[in-house]
């Protein structure tokens, strides 16, 4: 009986130790994160009293955990919960519907886990964005409830299909040069006049600009990105106050481009609304949407994209393989 619990005590899944302790700002964000995760594979939504799979967020928290390097098991979790036939469909659609932002999105993961996109929950996603591309060089949806594609969805495919062998597409690199505005950056909804600049989706077309060799147009955008960035070094959605979505976002991109003065300024903002020992302890390592303090109904969104500014690492260069368990912050 001794030597059989022995025996059992070595194959002990990772779930049964404690999680690691990290003085790592970017470690701690996620490995808070990864806690949040429902049953340790995904996260939810829940509209009228109804709970639907958010695979959206999911997403982000995939992206998130390759950018820290960290809850590595984590991610294999979420991933193996997106590839559920069910969840795949119920995302990118079935049935005559088709969306281009869920596609890339989903594709861009699939590549970030080391999937393979031909077959990822049944679906072909590479040709299954293919075939979104219209003539025009934008990505759109087929939906009977409308086209819902923007600067995300567009910037997202060309990150996605620039990881494939056959590269982003020149047509759907051109469209999204010829979206952006007068003063240098980038719209997120197409033909819209006046052109107005937006935060969140220049800081996304800046990185598939970058990726795709479209390197002047790209910088064009961080100028902009630089001049409307606030002195505590945060990012505003429109007029409103500086927050972690819009900045993790920006520092992305600022260190994806070489914008390394802007980019520290940015990750400074986001740390400051970052919970820490004073906070409790359930808490911790988690990032506030702003500095009004810490609300558990807007920090997951609000970590998941400020970890990639932490890590200073962007979209077009995340990979998998990073450590396993969710990093506790320390604290004496």
């Amino acid at each position: 009986m001794v030597a059989l619990l022995c025996g059992l005590s070595l194959i002990a899944p990772a779930s049964a130790y404690a999680d690691p302790v990290t003085h790592n700002r970017t470690d701690a964000a996620a490995g808070w994160l990864a806690r949040q995760l429902v049953d340790g594979e995904r996260f939810e939504a829940e509209f009228g009293g109804v709970t639907y799979p958010d695979q959206g967020l999911t997403i982000d928290a995939v992206f998130a955990f390759a950018a820290a390097r960290t809850a590595d098991d984590y991610a294999d979790r979420a991933v193996a919960w997106l590839a559920r036939p069910e969840i795949t469909a119920g995302y990118v659609g079935s049935g005559g519907e088709a969306y281009a932002g869920a596609h890339a999105k989903l594709l861009l993961a699939a590549l970030v886990a080391g999937e393979d996109p031909a077959s990822f929950g049944g679906v072909d996603l590479t040709a299954g964005l293919s075939a979104l591309l219209t003539s025009s060089g934008r990505f759109s949806d087929q939906s009977a409830f409308g086209d819902y594609s923007n600067a995300f969805s567009q910037s997202l495919a060309l990150l996605a299909l620039d990881r494939t062998s056959a590269g982003a597409p020149v047509s759907a690199v051109d469209f999204l040069v010829g979206a952006q505005c007068p003063d240098g950056g980038f719209p997120l909804d197409f033909g819209v006049t006046p052109c107005e600049s937006n935060v969140d989706s220049t800081a996304m077309v800046t990185q598939a600009l970058q990726a795709t060799g479209r390197h002047v147009k790209a910088q064009q955008g961080l100028s902009w990105l630089v001049g409307v960035q606030n002195v505590n070094g945060g990012f505003s959605y429109g007029t409103f106050a500086p927050n972690a979505n819009s900045t993790g976002l920006a520092a992305e991109a600022l260190f994806t481009g070489g914008r390394l003065a802007a980019g520290f300024k940015a990750r400074g903002f986001l740390k400051s609304l970052q919970v820490g020992c004073a906070g409790a302890v359930g808490d911790r390592g988690a990032v506030a949407y702003q500095a009004s303090g810490f609300d558990p109904g807007t920090a997951v969104r609000a970590t998941a994209q400020a970890v990639l500014g932490l890590a200073g690492v962007g979209l077009a260069h995340l990979h998998s393989g990073g450590s396993a368990g969710a990093p506790v912050l320390a604290c004496a």
